[in-house]
């Protein structure tokens, strides 16, 4: 079947899944864009409510469907899973994640898709991995949102703690989205100047201390919403429409999304979030950053944890 790259999908119609279909309507980047959910209410409702806004935004066609409607989709969102508990580590909610996924992905490869698959749901590189293998797609088209949120975070926190647009500063949060996720300072810069050699020009100093208070606050920033107000999903949605523009207009730039390594740093049976270029196919190719002998091993701890909760999933 032919690929509709104005055409999208949504697939699952909580809070996340509502946010990313409100941020696709404010972006204009698709033409038509279903919703999917277990409750056919849900998805109705939610069609219905982002169509009243229809006369203020683009042209866009919104309905509630089934996996029938999507085998011609550009890109199809993953956001559906049970919520992270206040407490819970994105790694407890694997067990009942990966039976869901694992049930969305047969629907889906039942069919002629030949679209993008972008996991959302937690935790997302484990998910990843597990949409990739059970699809058997190539892994250029099974990507996840990884850690473009967390990364978002850290050019924020950075931005404020040396007086500087956000925006000018460029550094990744890699690894797993969750907890033993880490921070490149060694690539850090802002503009192109050295985290440093920047610190020294704004008179500014930004030691270990702060680098590790940094670090934790990003790290611990979801628990942090979800125990004020339950969830978290406008950054989410901001970032998955950073990913989706990316795709739809092939921007190539470079996000740090959930893929699966075959070699890269050393690693294979895995998804991590790596810093790649993104456009119109997905993963256009992965970006091998010079490391830092402890970020290199925390890299692999990371990776470590991973496959340890992979292993035990019993995919086949």
């Amino acid at each position: 079947m032919e690929v509709n790259y104005r055409k999208a999908a949504v697939i699952g119609c909580g809070f996340v899944g509502a946010s990313i279909a409100f941020r696709f309507l404010q972006q204009g980047l698709f033409s038509s864009l279903v919703l999917l959910d277990a409750n056919r209410d849900k998805a109705e409702g939610e069609a219905m409510d982002l169509s009243d806004g229809l006369p203020y935004g683009a042209a866009m066609e919104i309905t509630a469907g089934t996996y029938d409607d999507i085998t011609d989709c550009g890109l199809v969102v993953v956001t559906a899973g049970v919520n992270q508990k206040p407490g819970e580590t994105r790694l407890q909610l694997i067990e009942r994640n990966a039976a869901i996924m694992r049930s969305i992905v047969g629907e889906i490869t039942s069919r002629p898709f030949g679209g993008i698959l972008l996991i959302v749901s937690n935790p997302v590189d484990v998910l990843t991995y597990v949409a990739r293998e059970l699809s058997g797609y190539p892994r250029e088209r099974v990507i996840g949102s990884g850690t473009v949120l967390d990364t978002a975070r850290l050019k924020e926190l950075l931005g404020e703690e040396l007086g500087v647009d956000s925006r000018n500063v460029h550094a990744f949060i890699v690894g797993e989205h969750g907890d033993s996720e880490l921070a490149v300072w060694s690539g850090a810069n802002v503009s192109g100047l050295g985290l440093e050699d920047f610190c020294r020009l704004r008179g500014k100093e930004l030691h270990e201390p702060g680098r590790e208070r940094i670090y934790r606050e990003i790290r611990d920033s979801a628990n942090e919403i979800i125990k004020r107000k339950g969830a978290t999903y406008y950054g989410i949605a901001m970032a998955v429409g950073r990913i989706a523009a990316c795709i739809v207009k092939d921007e190539h730039a470079v996000l740090p999304i959930s893929v699966a390594l075959e070699g890269e740093y050393g690693l294979d049976q895995v998804a991590l979030s790596i810093p790649s270029i993104v456009g119109k196919n997905g993963l256009e190719k992965i970006l091998e950053l010079p490391l830092g002998e402890s970020e290199r091993g925390a890299l692999e701890g990371s990776a470590r944890q991973l496959k340890e909760v992979i292993a035990g999933l019993r995919l086949y």
